[in-house]
């Protein structure tokens, strides 16, 4: 799904004519309407960053409201020329003499018109909100969306792949009594993206992202809302800081990286856990008492054997995945996230938990009907094990919406929005 709306999408990206159009600025917004092979609207928002190079991004707001960021670019006079090759697209275009219009033509594949009209607070196609970059550390800044409101915080954290504008539609049904903001990890869009590592995109690390954006913007105790991978940030922020949450809330995010169940496991978290012990049994001195660490080792094992089979067998009831598949943009940072998961055993703060089973995954139409029933039972296996162990836990509140898609805010708008709603309540009850 992700990878058809990228595929799509245009990353429009304009700089400032300052030899000519009488120094007209390029700065702002822009929009305009790609016309083939059906009308998609495209906004495209151009800023200058510290430096005063121009950047912008891109919104292909008829498909999702992400926002894409900008690559290359070049400017000769009024003729604006940029590729992308993360879409294998480019543009050519040229500004009008008053600085209000772009005429242009967009190649991906086949050449298509694509012109913008410069935009104002008036007739934007965007949800009004206010975005900044705010410094998390030395070299390292964060997109933060300010949809507004003056009530109690809350904050909107996105799954991989997504930046927090995905909430750009969903968020402002909170307003006005609560203040909503939302926060793009390290990696995607417009944030920073340091090098792809395990501990440069841990979830401990991820999650004081937030809390340093927290601090930054004076945001006291919150409701977390995370949406996917999101919930290993709830979980890391809910376990270590837990007075500074008023609350969490997992919209489909309640997978082993955030909160392990034995009964589902995962084989990367178990596997490192096998790796420690066995570590610690290989570096023992000679003669060490071993039972503890033998036993531990016997555990671990035998967790990652049970995880390994569960693997097997849904493999078995796949198709090969596609030759030559092009990995996505955020491929390299998606991975880096992946190795830094951790294992959270608990949730010490109150939460909610939004489960679709079984999820809604479209037609499918390269797996037959046995790989499909297959894949559905495979996945209401899972996703009832971690029903299961967050019902386990204190302050439990768990509600299921069978068959929704993974984002269930989406597909499942209203019944989402109330459950957030009422859990708001209820915290706010309880005072913050």
């Amino acid at each position: 799904m992700l990878r058809r709306k990228l595929a799509l999408a245009l990353l429009l990206v304009l700089p400032t004519a300052a030899l000519s159009l009488r120094a007209q600025s390029i700065v702002g917004q822009w929009q305009g309407t790609l016309q083939s092979p059906h009308p998609l609207r495209v906004v495209l928002n151009v800023w200058r960053d510290t430096t005063g190079s121009l950047q912008a991004y891109d919104v292909s707001i008829d498909q999702s409201p992400d926002h894409i960021p900008v690559t290359t670019i070049s400017m000769t006079h009024e003729e604006l020329d940029f590729s992308i090759a993360m879409i294998q697209g480019s543009y050519h275009g040229k500004i009008s003499a008053d600085g209000n219009r772009i005429d242009g033509t967009w190649t991906q594949g086949s050449p298509m018109p694509l012109n913008f009209e410069r935009a104002t607070e008036a007739t934007s196609w965007l949800t009004k909100s206010k975005t900044r970059l705010v410094a998390v550390a030395p070299g390292m800044s964060l997109e933060v969306i300010d949809w507004g409101g003056s009530g109690p915080p809350i904050v909107f954290l996105a799954g991989l792949g997504n930046t927090a504008h995905i909430f750009d539609n969903f968020a402002p049904k909170f307003l006005p009594n609560y203040h909503v903001y939302g926060i793009t990890r390290r990696g995607f869009g417009v944030s920073s993206s340091p090098v792809p590592s395990g501990s440069n995109y841990s979830a401990d690390q991820l999650g004081d992202d937030v809390l340093k954006v927290m601090d930054v913007l004076g945001i006291n105790k919150p409701v977390i809302i995370g949406h996917s991978i999101a919930g290993e940030e709830l979980s890391s922020i809910g376990n270590r800081f837990p007075d500074k949450v008023a609350g969490l809330v997992y919209l489909d995010a309640g997978y082993a990286y955030a909160l392990w169940s034995p009964d589902s496991g995962d084989s990367r978290l178990d596997a490192e856990d096998l790796q420690k012990d066995l570590s610690a049994f290989l570096s023992a001195p000679p003669g060490s008492d071993d039972k503890e660490i033998v036993a531990k080792s016997l555990a671990a094992l035998a967790q990652l054997q049970k995880d390994f089979v569960d693997q097997q067998k849904e493999m078995e009831t796949l198709p090969p995945p596609p030759a030559n598949q092009p990995k996505p943009p955020f491929a390299a940072a998606g991975a880096a996230i992946i190795m830094g998961q951790q294992k959270y055993t608990s949730i010490p703060v109150p939460f909610l938990a939004i489960f679709a089973s079984p999820h809604n995954r479209g037609p499918m139409p390269n797996f037959t009907d046995a790989q499909k029933a297959a894949l559905v039972a495979s996945d209401k296996k899972t996703t009832s094990a971690q029903i299961a162990a967050f019902q386990a836990l204190k302050s439990a509140k768990v509600v299921i919406l069978p068959n929704a898609s993974h984002y269930v805010f989406l597909s499942n708008e209203p019944e989402v929005e109330k459950d957030i709603k009422d859990f708001l309540a209820t915290v706010d009850a309880a005072g913050r």
